[in-house]
């Protein structure tokens, strides 16, 4: 593929609107962002390069090594008290998240790309949401998307780090 097919056209007028925010599925019906400030990287990672741990909680799906790094590798959705990850996969797609000094793997079904959002269009999460969702959510954006409205979670990563289930582990 041609690089340059990739780019887009940018002038020294034209500013990005909005924050740049990490897109992805978090299961069937739940799509998500994280703040760009946060992700590290975006990879997949075979299922046999993950180190299971005995008695740990299902969402703690185990180790992984990564640059010389030992990180933890949790199922978000399941953290967020959606629908459970299939761990019967060959490759697991992952959000790597720093926030300090801490990072942490996270698998979700797919990533979308990457959007922008104004700060002014992030709104409270209204509807009814799961309880076990809300202490990870900062608010909620609806976009139109082929002729359709769609919400997506804008997810606190500092919240996600500070997860009872990472505590006690």
């Amino acid at each position: 593929m041609n690089s340059s097919a990739l780019a887009i056209p940018f002038t020294s007028n034209q500013k990005p609107v909005g924050d740049a925010y990490l897109k992805f599925q978090l299961d069937e019906q739940t799509q998500a962002v994280f703040s760009m400030k946060y992700v590290q990287e975006v990879l997949t990672l075979p299922a046999r390069r993950l180190t299971p741990m005995p008695n740990m909680p299902a969402s703690m799906l185990g180790l992984m090594n990564r640059r010389s790094r030992v990180l933890w590798l949790i199922d978000l959705a399941q953290i967020l008290g959606l629908s459970v990850l299939d761990t019967n996969v060959q490759q697991y797609t992952l959000i790597l998240i720093q926030v300090n000094a801490v990072s942490l793997g996270l698998a979700i079904q797919q990533v979308e790309g990457i959007t922008r959002i104004p700060t002014d269009a992030i709104q409270p999460l209204t509807g009814q949401v799961s309880p076990a969702l809300l202490p990870y959510v900062r608010g909620c954006v609806l976009q139109s998307q082929d002729h359709k409205q769609e919400m997506l979670l804008v997810l606190d990563a500092e919240a996600v780090l500070q997860s009872p289930v990472l505590c006690q582990s």
